[in-house]
C-alpha cells in the first residue's frame, strides 16, 4: 500500500519540482532585465515591489544658481521653484571637476577619497611629483603609487548586485572615470566606455561626441533613450560639459557662455519628459539636478612655481623637494620628507603675496576637507578673489596660478578651484521621492550629500560617508 501510494505521489513530486525550476528560470529573467539582486527578484516575483525606485542625476558642470533665470533657463528655474531646492549648497575643495566627481561618487571629502585636485602631488619611487588626473595614465601612476584608486567605495560599487549604476559625461576623462575607476558598473565617454570590471564597451555603446553643447546634446538622446526602452539602470548619472566648456573659452556672461547655460537647460528638460514617462507607468523616481562649483573671472595668471624658485624656497623648476600642483584658482604644494622645516618659511612668504587669498597648512587643512600629515598635501593655498563684475555684470574676478604643464591662457574668461563666493555657489535641487514640493530651504547643503540622499531613496545603506541624507522635508 505504502508502495503505491509512493508510486502515486511520483508525478505530483515531478509536477513541483518543474514548477520549482520554472520559478529559478523567472527569476533568474528578472534579475537580468532589472539588474536586481535576489532579494528583490523575490519581491518582483511576488508583487511586492508595486514602484520600481530609480534614481537619475544630473550635473550641470560649472552652472552658478545666480545665473539660472527664467528668460535663459525656464526649465531650470521652474524646477528650482516647484522642487526642493537647497539655496545654500557648496561644493568642496579644491573646487575642480575630478574632485567633485569623486566626492559625488563617494559622499567624502577629499582627505577620505585621495584625489585632491585636477591635478595632484604623488608619491612616487623617485620624490614627489604632480600628475593630472586627466591624463589617461594617471590612474595607473595612482595605483603604482598609493595601491588604488579612490579610497572609499562609490556609488557603483554600492550599486552592484541591486539594479547597478552607470554615469554618461562629457566632461574631461579624470572626472569620468573616477566617478567609478573600478569598474563597479558602466562609464560612458568620448575617450573610452567601459563596463562592469573595467571592459571596454563595444561600439555601438561608444560616444563619439566632443566636448560642448552638441556633444551633450546627442549624449542626453543616448541617455534618454535608455530611460525610455527600460535599459537604464536603477541608477543613472548624466554630467553635461555646458556651461563649463564654453565659460573657459568665452567671457562669463557673454552670448557664447549664455548659449552654453540654455542649452544645458535644453538637456535638463529632454530628461524631465523622460522622467514624467517613467513616473506615469508607476517608477518611483528622485531626480537630483545640480552643480559641482560655479566659475569666477580670471584676472591674472600667477607663475608661482617660478617664483618660488626665484625666492630660494625651491632648487628649479623641476625639482622634488617642493611640488605644486595646480588647480585652478588654488593650488597644494607637496613638500618632502627632508624638506619639511621649509614650510613656516613658505607659508610666510605665500601669506604676504598680493595674489594669496588663504594659506592652510598643518591641523588647519582638516577645515578644508584635506588631509592632516601628508608630505603629498603640505600646504594648500586659495587664491585671492574680488567681487568686481565683468563686462556682462557677472560679478567675481579671481587670480589663477600656471600650469607649467598647460599653455591655456584664462584671462577673462571663467575659471575654478578655489574658495570664492561665485565658485562655491553650485545649485541643488531635488524632485520626487518624497522631497517636499516649492520648498527653497536654507539647510546646509553640500556635494558630499547627494550620495546618501540617492542611496536612502534606492533603500541601500550609506553608512561610512561624510555626508547625510538630505531631509525631505527641510523647513519641519
Amino acid at each position: 500500500m505504502n508502495a503505491l501510494m509512493h508510486v502515486g505521489l511520483l508525478p505530483l513530486r515531478q509536477g513541483l519540482a518543474c514548477i520549482f525550476f520554472i520559478q529559478i528560470i523567472i527569476e533568474r529573467i528578472i534579475a537580468i532585465l532589472f539588474r536586481c539582486n535576489q532579494t528583490d527578484m523575490r519581491n518582483i516575483y511576488y508583487g511586492r515591489m508595486k514602484k520600481a525606485s530609480k534614481a537619475i542625476l544630473i550635473i550641470c558642470d560649472s552652472l552658478r544658481r545666480d545665473l539660472i533665470d527664467p528668460s535663459l533657463a525656464p526649465r531650470l528655474s521652474a524646477l528650482l521653484a516647484e522642487g526642493c531646492a537647497f539655496t545654500q549648497a557648496r561644493g568642496v575643495f579644491p573646487s575642480t571637476t575630478r574632485t567633485s566627481s569623486a566626492s559625488i561618487a563617494t559622499g567624502c571629502l577629499p582627505a577620505r577619497h585621495g584625489l585632491l585636485g585636477n591635478t595632484v602631488v604623488l608619491q612616487e619611487p623617485d620624490g614627489l611629483r604632480c600628475r593630472s588626473v586627466g591624463d589617461p595614465a594617471f590612474r595607473s601612476h595612482l595605483v603604482a603609487a598609493t595601491g588604488g584608486t579612490l579610497r572609499m567605495p562609490t556609488l557603483a560599487e554600492r550599486m552592484a548586485g541591486h539594479g547597478g549604476a552607470w554615469i554618461m559625461s562629457n566632461v574631461s576623462p579624470g572626472a569620468a572615470y573616477f566617478f567609478d575607476p573600478d569598474g563597479h558598473g558602466e562609464v560612458h565617454h568620448r575617450a573610452g566606455s567601459y563596463g562592469p570590471g573595467r571592459q571596454p564597451l563595444d561600439d555601438s555603446a561608444a560616444l563619439t561626441i566632443r566636448s560642448g553643447a552638441a556633444g551633450d546634446t546627442v549624449m542626453t538622446e543616448r541617455f534618454c533613450s535608455h530611460l525610455r526602452d527600460g535599459t537604464a539602470p536603477r541608477l543613472s548619472v548624466l554630467w553635461l560639459s555646458e556651461p563649463d566648456h564654453s565659460g573657459h573659452g568665452h567671457p562669463l556672461g557673454s552670448p557664447a557662455h549664455r548659449r552654453g547655460i540654455a542649452n544645458a537647460d535644453v538637456c535638463v528638460a529632454r530628461v524631465l519628459t523622460e522622467v514624467d514617462a517613467l513616473r506615469a507607468q508607476g517608477d518611483d523616481v528622485l531626480l537630483a539636478v545640480g552643480s559641482d562649483h560655479g566659475m569666477e573671472t580670471v584676472c591674472e595668471h600667477v607663475p608661482v612655481t617660478r617664483w618660488l624658485v626665484e625666492a630660494g624656497l625651491k632648487q628649479s623648476m623641476d625639482s622634488r623637494d617642493v611640488v605644486l600642483a595646480p588647480n585652478g584658482t588654488a593650488f597644494v604644494l607637496g613638500v618632502a620628507p627632508d624638506a619639511q622645516d621649509r614650510i613656516p618659511a613658505l607659508v610666510d612668504w605665500l601669506s604676504a603675496q598680493p595674489w594669496c587669498g588663504g594659506v592652510h597648512h598643518g591641523a588647519a587643512l582638516s577645515a578644508l576637507g584635506l588631509p592632516v600629515g601628508d608630505p603629498c598635501c603640505a600646504i594648500a593655498v586659495d587664491m585671492a578673489h574680488d567681487d568686481r563684475t565683468n563686462d556682462y555684470g557677472v560679478a567675481g574676478f579671481a587670480y589663477v596660478v600656471d600650469d607649467p604643464d598647460e599653455a591655456k591662457n584664462y584671462l577673462g574668461h571663467g575659471q575654478h578651484g578655489g574658495l570664492g563666493r561665485y565658485e562655491q555657489r553650485p545649485f541643488l535641487v531635488f524632485d520626487g521621492g518624497g522631497f517636499a514640493a516649492s520648498r527653497a530651504s536654507m539647510h546646509a547643503a553640500s556635494l558630499i550629500d547627494i550620495a546618501p540622499t540617492l542611496l536612502r531613496h534606492l533603500g541601500l545603506p550609506h553608512d561610512g560617508m561624510d555626508g547625510c541624507a538630505l531631509p525631505l522635508d527641510p523647513t519641519t
